[in-house]
């Protein structure tokens, strides 16, 4: 029942001391391991790890920073039966890995399991918007995928070939679930703490700007390229409404500019564009009972659609190959 606890992280400075002690805290009798998987970080977040008792990965070029490759990361350097991932910037419930081994101990085919995500963050209104969302995040039983990180039996990993795409700027918990599902697996989430989310201190439009330099949003796009020819790439457009969205928004777009092109008056066909689009941004204020979220939700449809083409024709690299990476050694003075 060891467990091999992995932190993925980027530069998370301000929470990485409150993320390793947590995973060190939460492992069962103090047995098995925590890896810091780092994506490269510039700040001191390798520095303040090094203080503890950890396996520090980082990456070396040519590999650069996804959240797909985070885990697979720490995957590689791993050792146990048992592998539960989190965020750099969570803390781990203390109770949760020892239920959650008893649950796959009596479950064998279910490959995964997690608990609720509490977030902290509640100024920002992409994490006030994700917390209104009931299925993917809040889903309780059998679920299609494990956001947020989770209890992974190695057995499971090792049938589908690898952990986490590293090719997936995001969506890799998806990836990875319905690549286990195909498998004959199942996920689960209890009901019960997992993790303590704090997210980013930032206005949710300045996320959003930082979620397309870094790639995140052209996620929906790699996934789809990643799944063709794949046995479960029928099941994307039925198991993510998000997809069905973003081409709504392509149609939505080519008919704004249809009447542009057929309205007589120029004016006219741009009076009645931005009319719909205060219309959407109403619906969805209705929807969420917040006219702030309205106007943000429809902004992020734009920014989501655009991405999506960028992401399907990314280059891909083989995601089961080694990542190119080295050991930091820790102080020590801690490694005694």
């Amino acid at each position: 029942m060891t467990v091999s606890i992995i932190i993925k992280a980027l530069n998370e400075e301000r929470r990485i001391a409150a993320a390793i002690e947590s995973a060190l805290a939460a492992l069962p009798d103090g047995q098995g391991e925590v890896i810091l998987a780092d994506s490269g970080s510039t700040d001191r977040t390798v520095e303040i790890a090094k203080q503890y008792p950890v396996i520090i990965a980082q990456i070396e070029a040519p590999a650069k920073p996804s959240c797909g490759l985070g885990p697979q990361l720490g995957y590689q350097y791993s050792r146990y039966p048992y592998i539960c991932l989190i965020d750099g910037d969570m803390e781990l419930a203390p109770d949760f890995i020892g239920a959650a081994l008893q649950f796959l101990n009596e479950n064998p085919r279910i490959a995964g399991v997690a608990g609720h995500v509490v977030e902290q963050n509640h100024d920002s209104l992409e994490y006030v918007r994700r917390d209104q969302i009931k299925v993917a995040y809040k889903g309780v039983g059998v679920v299609d995928r494990i956001n947020c990180g989770g209890l992974y039996r190695r057995e499971a990993i090792e049938e589908v070939g690898y952990f986490s795409d590293r090719n997936l700027h995001s969506y890799e918990e998806y990836d990875l679930g319905v690549r286990l599902r195909t498998k004959g697996w199942t996920l689960f989430r209890l009901d019960r703490r997992f993790v303590f989310h704090t997210g980013h201190e930032v206005n949710a439009y300045s996320l959003l700007v930082r979620r397309w330099r870094t790639k995140y949003i052209r996620g929906t796009g790699e996934l789809l390229r990643a799944a063709i020819g794949k046995p479960h790439f029928k099941n994307l457009f039925r198991e993510l409404p998000e997809l069905r969205l973003w081409f709504m928004v392509y149609g939505w777009v080519l008919a704004m500019l249809l009447v542009l092109v057929c309205t007589p008056s120029l004016a006219l066909g741009i009076a009645i564009d931005i009319l719909w689009i205060i219309a959407a941004v109403v619906l969805m204020g209705i929807k969420h009972k917040n006219m702030q979220i309205g106007l943000y939700s429809v902004v992020a449809w734009f920014f989501h659609a655009a991405a999506l083409p960028l992401g399907f024709f990314s280059p891909r690299i083989d995601p089961a190959a080694q990542i190119e990476s080295k050991l930091i050694p820790v102080n020590s003075q801690v490694a005694r």
